[in-house]
């Protein structure tokens, strides 16, 4: 049994540690976070994008950013990125 566990499960196990761990860093990465913001500036100095579009999206790429650094801090205890 400890053999079948060693072979098959542990493997399993590994494996799906590691695609949570990649999943929570590309939903909270923070660096393309502020590239969106960047970006978003960018886009209305050039006039690509309307002040008011420009504020919505301020707004919602501001609160994304929030919400990511403060799930990293909690996370960060409980979960090792390995890169």
């Amino acid at each position: 049994m400890f053999l079948v566990d060693d072979l098959l499960v542990k493997p399993f196990l590994s494996l799906l540690d590691i695609l949570h761990t990649m999943a929570v860093d590309e939903m909270y990465d923070t660096d393309a976070i502020q590239d969106d913001i960047k970006e978003n500036r960018l886009l209305y100095e050039i006039g690509e994008r309307s002040e008011e579009e420009y504020q919505q999206r301020k707004q919602e790429l501001e609160t994304q950013l929030e919400m990511a650094q403060q799930i990293q801090e909690q996370m960060r205890g409980r979960i090792e990125i390995k890169q």
